[in-house]
């Protein structure tokens, strides 16, 4: 699973309250390729529940 933070993100953080074990928001939101394998399923949650579209999963 490849997962990137778009030009959209707002830095809102509800990728990192929703998955935080890949999400970490500071400014705006980093993705920490570690801690996918084992989390996609909340890693798909969050990009559902990003308000602005910023996660992209391929």
């Amino acid at each position: 699973m490849d997962v990137k933070i778009n030009d959209s993100c707002i830095g809102c953080g509800a990728c990192e309250s929703i998955c935080d074990s890949v999400f970490k928001v500071e400014d705006v939101a980093k993705v920490q390729a570690a801690g996918i394998a084992g989390n996609e399923d909340c890693v798909k949650e969050a990009a559902d529940a990003c308000p602005v579209s910023a996660i992209e999963v391929a």
